[in-house]
């Protein structure tokens, strides 16, 4: 039996019977569509929608860039086991993709891109927004997507969407593979009608595994493990995917081993477990980086060992040190030289657990009370930076995240991407729950927080969602606030204004620029920005795109619009000043170092000073071979 569509409208029943399966939970693999519609689209996909608004439910974006963003947050808010499609016009709209699919992809998580594509037939050469390569007739701006897609098909004939669908969806659901999947469609070939065998729009659940580790390499492991005298966790972004947190903190419990968390894995232990230790690497904190100089066993878990959680190769210093990466992507299993435990992330913790158990293996006391002081140390570290003995003047970024952290419960969920929030968060902030925290931090993407703040929102529509934001970062995409008023998704932004791009600021610092180019200022007559900040109102921006909007011009203040804005039921915003706009943040400094190369030669004596330190850095690296 067959039934004649047009391919758009084959592409979105198909979607629409899509599932995945984990743990018997059931559950749509597509979850709706996000679009901006032109002529590349509008007769195509754009139909189709309309024809299967009862099957498959459309949110109109106003940035392509965005929308890729908001898919992408229910995606992880979804444990990438639902995410959402995003459908743009052939030209500029499909670019815009670009910057989405790469964050996507680097953060392995799910989402399904279908920009419009030029004519197939070529009835018009060129046409409208076409990309013209005098060398390759084939090639259009989707090609830029290649690169940043784990699955990439254009679909030149109606019959190629059955095996590249299939295809596309295997690599959404597979946890070793899964990012942005591209499936460009030439707008001739949208529209043209096909008859579709019935089999292809059947219900299909993709079952996603969590394969167990092979029986030598868990041997090994558990015998590393129980020769390591200290032994020191690292949970990454793997654990939350794998929904790992609970088999981790038995893991930690039978072991009495220390875990230390990157950005994408903050809050795989709850603050307040006696094995957790805090963040790791260029903002973590200085138990956790301590902990990694003298380690002799590094245990990755879900982790890709960025620079910013190796501190470019200076953190892991010990004499002896070795390396077990238990990781469910033989890619990330083998690096640093390390053992190899190539298993999901909770059925290998609960393999190691139960033979680490029989073994009645621990770490020794004395090791135990070394990082539970330093823990504590480091806690009255962070309570000095919350604390306030003026609270009718303006806050400090930490005061300003403290007054946030006393407000909040385990319910909350905070969404930060770039700018000095990343690093004050990874040092400072006390998760309570296993996803509260969420970091995109793997490509730090300015303008990420408020459309992955819409799209959380989404997944966990009763909860409160924070959007976290410089005024840098709410300058680069802002314009999603339209579409949670449209919606009536009822975010939380807090917008914090320090006049420029801070934590590039105290990078240029650091290393010889001298804060050129980082400041929202008047440019001065020496040409740089050293002027009067700018008369600059993002409160009224917000306001102006339909947010309610909260001023607080003190410490006081913040706390009362904090409280509101987290009661409201309506997209509110918060918006405050801080004290510090010319610094940083005021958090404690980075506890370990990160490679940013210096100008080998320079007149100005900064840079030849900072020069100077970053060669001693660059001394300390090491190669793990």
């Amino acid at each position: 039996m067959t039934t004649r569509l047009t391919v758009a409208q084959a592409l979105v029943r198909f979607l629409a019977a899509q599932y995945t399966e984990r743990d018997g939970v059931r559950q749509r693999l597509i979850g709706a569509t996000w679009g901006i519609f032109g002529h590349g689209n509008v007769a195509g996909i754009g139909q189709a929608l309309l024809e299967h608004t009862d099957a498959m439910p459309y949110h109109q974006g106003r940035n392509e860039q965005a929308m890729v963003h908001a898919a992408v947050g229910y995606a992880r808010q979804s444990n990438r086991l639902s995410t959402h499609a995003v459908t743009t016009s052939i030209g500029p709209g499909a670019t815009n993709l670009v910057t989405g699919a790469a964050l996507a992809t680097i953060n392995h998580l799910p989402v399904l891109l279908l920009p419009g594509d030029i004519f197939a037939t070529r009835p018009a050469d060129p046409v409208l927004q076409q990309l013209e390569v005098p060398y390759a007739g084939d090639v259009s701006v989707n090609d830029c997507l290649r690169p940043v897609s784990r699955y990439f098909d254009r679909i030149t004939r109606p019959e190629a969407l059955i095996p590249s669908a299939l295809s596309a969806m295997r690599v959404l659901t597979d946890p070793v593979e899964t990012g942005a999947v591209t499936l460009a469609l030439p707008q001739d070939v949208q529209a043209e009608a096909y008859d579709w065998p019935d089999d292809f729009f059947a219900e299909r659940t993709w079952t996603v595994r969590r394969p167990g580790a092979d029986p030598t390499e868990l041997a090994e492991a558990v015998r590393i493990i129980r020769a390591a005298k200290r032994p020191l966790v690292v949970a990454g972004g793997g654990v939350h995917h794998s929904r790992a947190e609970e088999a981790l903190a038995e893991f930690a419990e039978t072991t009495g081993i220390p875990v230390a968390s990157t950005q994408a894995g903050k809050g795989s232990l709850r603050h307040d477990h006696p094995q957790d230790v805090g963040g790791i690497g260029h903002t973590g904190t200085a138990t956790a980086d301590e902990l990694a100089r003298t380690a002799d066993l590094v245990i990755g878990v879900g982790t890709r060992y960025t620079d910013f959680t190796t501190a470019s190769g200076t953190l892991f210093t010990g004499e002896n040190v070795r390396f077990l990466n238990l990781n469910i992507a033989p890619f990330d299993g083998h690096k640093l030289a390390g053992q190899p435990l190539i298993a999901d992330a909770r059925t290998g913790l609960e393999e190691l657990t139960e033979r680490l158990e029989m073994h009645g293996h621990r770490v020794a006391p004395l090791y135990a009370t070394e990082y539970t002081e330093d823990k504590e140390r480091w806690e009255q570290r962070v309570d000095a930076c919350y604390e306030v003995d003026e609270p009718d003047t303006r806050p400090t970024q930490p005061q300003v995240l403290g007054v946030l952290e006393a407000l909040v419960d385990e319910s909350d969920i905070l969404i930060n991407a770039a700018g000095s929030l990343p690093g004050d968060l990874h040092k400072l902030w006390r998760t309570r729950s296993y996803d509260q925290y969420h970091l995109e931090y793997g490509y730090s993407c300015m303008g990420y927080e408020i459309p992955a703040a819409i799209g959380v929102k989404m997944a966990a529509p009763d909860r409160p969602v924070w959007a976290l934001v410089g005024d840098g970062t709410y300058l680069m995409m802002p314009t999603e606030i339209v579409t949670a008023v449209q919606e009536g998704v009822a975010i939380k932004v807090l917008i914090i204004q320090n006049h420029g791009y801070a934590s590039i600021g105290g990078l240029s610092e650091s290393v010889g620029g001298e804060r050129f180019g980082t400041a929202y200022r008047f440019p001065s007559e020496d040409g740089t920005y050293t002027g009067p900040p700018l008369p600059v109102d993002l409160a009224a921006n917000a306001a102006s795109l339909g947010m309610r909007v909260l001023r607080a011009k003190s410490v006081r203040d913040l706390r009362e619009a904090l409280a509101e804005a987290r009661a409201a039921d309506t997209p509110t915003c918060v918006y405050v000043e801080t004290q510090t706009a010319d610094t940083v943040s005021g958090a404690p400094p980075a506890q370990a170092w990160w490679d940013v190369p210096v100008a080998e030669t320079a007149t100005r004596p900064s840079a030849v000073k900072a020069r100077e330190l970053y060669e001693r850095h660059v001394s300390t690296r090491r190669r793990h071979l």
